[in-house]
């Protein structure tokens, strides 16, 4: 392990108001339901595999069982270590001499010269101690406290700076890397301008991981992606569709997707030209998606419990994307959505985008109960598939394979995907292998607040990965492999 472990670190409340998302550790647990682990249908590099359904899973060896940390912040399997490069209130802003802000969550990482840097979110919505500060050429909302920073790392993982990249947003939660190499941070609320904020929020605004590029360009809202809760977001690098995710409640949110008008040609800062141009709020179209079992309407997306369960899309435009009477979830008829309880985080790849939804209970309103699924969009077919599927956890407080609440994810470059637990109970980083096993990556033993952000250098020799609260920030490297699917 570093010794890096050494470094002081602050605890705090994980009390920040969430306005619109619904923060899953205040929800009464329901009864057990289900399987335990999860279930995968074929390959997650072979996506609509033709392996058997419903199977659960066997827990694979991955990188090996996990190492408790003498530190007791991250416990790694043998032969890993971790680097600290960012800490909530310990470490500081190169640019103004501010502590690092708070509730670190959503992340990307980019190659810039001989390292790397990350454009880190910062899910703020006003209790937290250490807000963005604000400044000049980069602030959308004085009043607002959230937003993001560029966390300048070498080819090692050695943190050599942090700096305002975005100010002034608000519970800035995921987002998604665009194919012209920058950062859609999105808001995660539904909050109107009043008390400490001046201006309405629940938008997407682009952050660049160059510095010098981002004033006057990253605090414009990209207004035609819509006002709601924000969760992530996937861009087609072909089309440049965007596909974004609405983690809501009182309905259960949608799923979105914007449609770039024509001639759009997807470079740097067209989004922030589409946006101030005249009549930039309706600009392409934003639709939302409804899925069919041949020709039946599936209402909530827990009416599927076997991976491999496909279903024809169709997509529908939002009538007013600005919500200026109504939430965009409830301007379309019942009969033309398809809703999920908490979609989280959004990734693409594999000619698609991976869709998680983190869990759903019959008293929210959902068909059946879950402690997470895994989707796959696939444009050219228009479908969506279940991949993977958790079954209501019994004993979250034991540490085990019971893995429960994905949250973010990321594709790794060495086969299958990693996801972010934000459930109850022990908190991991869960890699599911590309014959669909599960494994434990790493673990939380500092509390159990959620994972977030987690993504690799292009490389592939890094892994970083957050802590939300008191906020950590890691880098992760270690004999780096096709992990075993063996038991």
């Amino acid at each position: 392990m570093s010794s890096l472990h050494d470094v002081p670190h602050p605890h705090d409340d994980d009390t920040a108001p969430r306005p619109a998302g619904v923060n899953r550790r205040a929800l009464l647990r329901a009864a057990t339901a289900g399987g335990l682990g999860i279930a995968f249908a074929g390959s997650i590099d072979a996506v609509a595999g033709t392996a058997a359904h419903g199977a659960p899973t066997r827990v694979a060896a991955g990188y090996g069982p996990l190492v408790a940390d003498p530190a007791a912040t991250l416990a790694l399997p043998e032969g890993f270590s971790y680097r600290i490069v960012a800490q909530a209130g310990v470490t500081t802003l190169s640019d103004g001499g501010e502590p690092t802000p708070s509730d670190m969550d959503g992340t990307a990482c980019f190659a810039t010269g001989g390292g790397f840097t990350l454009v880190n979110n910062h899910e703020i919505g006003g209790n937290e101690p250490f807000r963005v500060p604000a400044r000049d050429g980069l602030t959308y909302d004085p009043g607002a406290g959230g937003g993001t920073t560029n966390i300048e790392v070498d080819a090692d993982g050695e943190r050599v700076g942090e700096y305002v990249s975005v100010a002034g947003t608000h519970n800035n939660c995921a987002g998604g890397v665009t194919p012209w190499g920058t950062w859609l941070t999105c808001e995660e609320t539904e909050a109107r301008a009043g008390g400490a904020l001046t201006k309405d929020h629940g938008f997407v605004f682009e952050v660049s991981p160059v510095a010098e590029e981002n004033p006057g360009n990253s605090p414009v809202p990209l207004t035609f992606l819509g006002r709601f809760a924000h969760e992530a977001v996937a861009v087609d690098p072909d089309s440049s569709v965007v596909y974004l995710t609405e983690d809501a409640s009182g309905p259960n949110g949608l799923l979105y997707r914007w449609v770039p008008p024509a001639g759009f040609s997807g470079e740097k800062w067209e989004l922030k030209a589409l946006a101030e141009a005249t009549g930039g709020s309706t600009a392409g179209a934003l639709q939302a998606m409804r899925c069919l079992r041949g020709s039946q309407h599936v209402r909530d997306l827990s009416e599927a419990t076997r991976p491999g369960t496909r279903y024809q899309v169709e997509w529908y435009d939002v009538p007013d994307r600005l919500a200026g009477t109504v939430p965009t979830r409830v301007q379309l008829p019942e009969d033309r959505v398809t809703r999920s309880r908490k979609f989280e985080g959004a990734w693409w790849g594999d000619g698609g985008a991976y869709i998680v939804a983190s869990y759903a209970r019959t008293e929210d309103g959902s068909v059946n109960p879950h402690d997470g699924q895994v989707w796959f969009y696939e444009p050219r077919t228009e479908s969506i598939t279940l991949q993977t599927i958790f079954g209501v956890n019994p004993a979250p407080e034991q540490d085990g394979t019971n893995f429960d609440g994905p949250d973010n994810i990321t594709v790794s470059p060495y086969g299958g995907v990693i996801l972010a637990e934000d459930g109850e109970g022990v908190q991991h980083l869960v890699g599911v292998t590309d014959q669909g096993q599960s494994y434990a990556l790493a673990r939380n033993d500092l509390n159990d607040n959620e994972f977030a952000g987690p993504t690799f250098s292009e490389d592939g020799a890094i892994l970083f990965a957050a802590i939300q609260s008191p906020g950590h920030v890691f880098a992760i490297t270690g004999p780096w492999r096709r992990p075993s699917n063996g038991s």
